[in-house]
């Protein structure tokens, strides 16, 4: 049984939301569409659990706590690695919490976590690869984003960070055809000069970057071998729209200033509640069905296996 002394609190830094975007950005490659959330929404929590997965790290390397970091199970993608303690694989569970109120009651009273529940879909416990020894931890990572225009402008005038990417379509990111996409070619309708990084794929499905200057008006054509293009970055918010065409599909792709997502997380805190085996979470959890209030969520989406976080084991042990 957990207590709110348990309750292990972890900085959250700039440098761990770059890692995130970093990885966010390799994913668009292998992750999967839906289409009832916005690509932004999804890569920004992307962000947010891989910058707990490297405080993870962190705080053992800092507390020289013993880990290997191996590659994943065959169920996830292969830009994924997963840290091992004591030869048990560690399944990090996190749970990014952008809401105001909730974030000032859990900076005055972070006890309010035990009463969490500890979720893990139902199809993700039951999927072939996982041990009896593996252990879940769960974590729940406290900030705000910017992801409307009026915030994306306050974050500017302020001087705060931020990253701005226009997720390409599911035919440039994932070609049905693993074949070379030919010259690309981009104008920008923008008045000042705009540099523009185009991230995607080569031929061995390596990820590629190129960045490219485009002057007001101006055709650029970029030889460059890509077998896909997952996002485009550009450093500021363009006042206009940039186009960009390829030889292997037939229609060009036009992005409006409107259609670029900030991906940055404004972190605060990252608390690790607690762990428990992969088998004693399935022998103890309940149930959890879709469309359900929860603490971390207005409403869930899946069917999700579910136990009080009151009721995992406290880190320490496990570092222990």
């Amino acid at each position: 049984m957990l207590t709110p002394a348990n309750l292990l609190r972890l900085p959250y830094t700039p440098d761990l939301t770059e890692g995130g975007i970093a990885y966010a950005l390799r994913s668009l490659a292998y992750s999967f569409d839906r289409p009832d959330t916005s690509p932004y929404n999804q890569l920004r929590r992307t962000v947010a659990s891989v910058a707990v997965e490297l405080a993870f790290r962190r705080h053992l390397s800092q507390n020289e706590i013993p880990y290997e970091v191996k590659a994943a199970a065959p169920f996830t993608d292969h830009e994924r690695f997963d840290v091992h303690l004591d030869g048990r694989r560690c399944d990090i569970k996190s749970f990014f919490i952008s809401n105001r109120n909730q974030i000032i009651e859990l900076r005055r009273n972070p006890s309010i976590l035990l009463n969490a529940p500890a979720l893990v879909p139902s199809d993700q416990h039951a999927r072939d690869g996982h041990s009896s020894k593996d252990l879940y931890i769960f974590a729940f990572a406290t900030g705000l984003t910017a992801a409307s225009q009026a915030d994306l402008q306050q974050a500017i005038s302020k001087g705060q960070p931020h990253h701005l990417v226009h997720a390409m379509p599911r035919e440039w990111r994932k070609p049905v055809n693993w074949n070379p996409l030919g010259a690309l070619a981009l104008k920008s309708e923008s008045a000042e000069e705009l540099l523009v990084e185009i991230s995607g794929q080569d031929e061995g499905r390596q990820m590629k970057r190129k960045t490219v200057s485009l002057s007001p008006g101006t055709k650029v054509t970029v030889s460059e071998s890509f077998y896909s293009i997952t996002s485009l970055h550009v450093r500021r918010v363009p006042e206009a729209r940039l186009g960009i065409r390829c030889e292997a599909l037939p229609a060009a792709h036009v992005i409006s200033p409107f259609e670029w997502g900030n991906l940055w997380v404004y972190g605060m805190d990252i608390f690790l509640a607690g762990f428990v085996s992969y088998e004693e979470f399935g022998q103890r959890a309940s149930m959890l069905l879709p469309n359900s209030k929860t603490f971390q969520y207005e409403r869930t989406r899946v069917k999700n296996l579910s136990l009080p976080v009151s009721k995992l084991k406290p880190m320490q042990r496990l570092f222990e």
